[in-house]
């Protein structure tokens, strides 16, 4: 018995979203073709010089974005950011400062704080059981 090893595809906008990039930024063929995994590992292993700029530069998608920031998805959307940003927006927005910005980074610095809390409540449980 023979077993046929078909080729796993995915659409440009898995792919864009693995690399960490904006599909809109990316090359015509890029966004119109599909991308085959053994495709996306050569991207990633090395990658060609349009993602290096697009990884360097931007446009950012929102979760790399909202990363940069130190902030949620969600907190860029109560910010009133919703399209994606250039690194030179994103530095730009970290040098103004802006109040809702340091808001939603004390925000997330509580909930990264209470995971830990968690974890470490956990960690102490399975010990005592």
């Amino acid at each position: 018995m023979t077993s046929h090893q078909t080729t796993q595809t995915m659409k440009p906008a898995t792919a864009a979203k693995k690399l960490g990039v904006y599909l809109e930024a990316t090359p015509a063929e890029f966004q119109e073709g599909v991308v085959s995994r053994a495709e996306l590992n050569a991207l990633q292993a090395d990658p060609p010089e349009w993602l290096r700029e697009l990884r360097r530069n931007g446009p950012h998608p929102r979760p790399v974005v909202a990363a940069k920031l130190g902030i949620s998805i969600s907190g860029l959307a109560r910010g009133g950011i919703t399209e994606a940003l250039t690194t030179e927006q994103i530095e730009a927005l970290k040098q103004e400062g802006p109040e809702w910005l340091e808001r939603e980074r004390a925000t997330q610095a509580e909930v990264r704080k209470e995971a830990q809390r968690l974890k470490e409540k956990r960690l102490k449980e399975e010990k005592s059981a």
